[in-house]
């Protein structure tokens, strides 16, 4: 994969950019407007008073710096706020549902996600509220057509790699988010350097059983909490494996098998092993589609809603994780049928 695809480039130099850009540039300057806003982050009883506003936006000029970002996708170069400053505006109407304490905190965190079709949600809810200023993200795939049920993109990404849409639009979004992307997946040569001494938090939304199951040995391993969304149900399922080392990976629903891990990960035994583990507590409609998967559907059914409410749930959790205010393994329901009835 070309790297320049999904690699954007913050400097303080627009000359540079242009000199490593191609033909016709196109740039525009964010600065002003930036300063601006962050004039009225820094007192609200000016706003609305665009001659004071004004006023102090010059007085900051002074002192706070500018960055050029470019995303070569686009061919485009953007004059934005320096990183402490961006990062102070952008994240202002958090406040203080998130407090700048907990904000700081939240950016020092490093999330990884395996599998980026539920995970671009996640992903992307998590940058948007700064929740981790490193994500390590990790997937094979490209974009078809059938993920459009789900993916926040559209037809122009059909055939890039997932990885690199997700990159593109949190780059686009917050370029001061670190985000180091797997673009071959999680594999047994990598598991490590993916889920490393930095990683806080592994969020595991991925398809294939054989892989859920090593990504929980190794967080199991170095003793971090793992999250996984299921979409159905609005099911979050959070195994603690930092306070609970000892603890068997999927509350040990699969303990009493007496498999090997070889043969936990033949496809003969993959729906047996599935319904095992989520259990009875999933909706009708994925009961009715469960023995259906690989003879009149393709793959498991997932929507848009609940795609995105577990990109919400997740990142509530994550953020909750971080911050010390969460301490349960278990599974939780945000189940919409049950809390807004009939």
């Amino acid at each position: 994969m070309d790297k320049q695809l999904s690699e954007s480039i913050i400097t303080n130099s627009l000359d540079e950019l242009e000199s490593i850009s191609k033909s016709n540039l196109s740039t525009k300057s964010l600065f002003s407007e930036q300063l601006k806003e962050l004039a009225v982050c820094r007192d609200v009883s000016i706003k609305g008073d665009s001659s004071k506003v004004e006023d102090f936006a010059n007085e900051l000029s002074k002192t706070v710096s500018s960055n050029w970002v470019y995303y070569p996708w686009l061919n485009s170069a953007y004059e934005i706020l320096n990183e402490k400053e961006f990062i102070e505006v952008r994240t202002n109407r958090n406040q203080l549902k998130i407090t700048p304490y907990e904000q700081k905190k939240l950016s020092e965190a490093t999330i990884a996600i395996a599998g980026l079709s539920v995970g671009n949600s996640v992903a992307l809810t998590m940058a948007m509220e700064r929740v981790g200023g490193h994500l390590i993200l990790a997937d094979y795939d490209e974009l078809e057509l059938s993920n459009l049920n789900r993916l926040r993109t559209g037809i122009p990404q059909i055939g890039l790699h997932k990885g690199v849409i997700a990159k593109r639009q949190i780059a686009e979004l917050d370029p001061y988010i670190k985000v180091t992307l797997f673009d071959e997946g999680v594999t047994d040569e990598n598991i490590t350097s993916f889920i490393n001494e930095d990683v806080n938090i592994l969020v595991e939304v991925c398809d294939s059983l054989d892989l859920k199951l090593t990504l929980r040995e190794r967080a199991k391993n170095v003793q971090i909490p793992v999250i996984m969304d299921t979409n159905d149900r609005g099911m979050i399922d959070i195994e603690r494996f930092d306070l609970e080392p000892e603890r068997p990976v999927f509350h040990g629903y699969l303990e009493d098998l007496n498999m090997s891990n070889e043969e936990l990960k033949k496809p003969e035994n993959k729906l047996n092993l599935v319904q095992r583990i989520v259990g009875n507590d999933i909706s009708e409609r994925l009961k009715k589609s469960m023995p259906e998967i690989g003879k009149t559907i393709s793959s498991w059914p997932q929507l848009a809603s609940g795609v995105m409410l577990g990109g919400a749930a997740t990142t509530n959790v994550c953020r909750r994780i971080l911050l010390n205010e969460h301490k349960k393994s278990g599974r939780f329901y945000v189940d919409f049928e049950q809390i807004i009835g009939a």
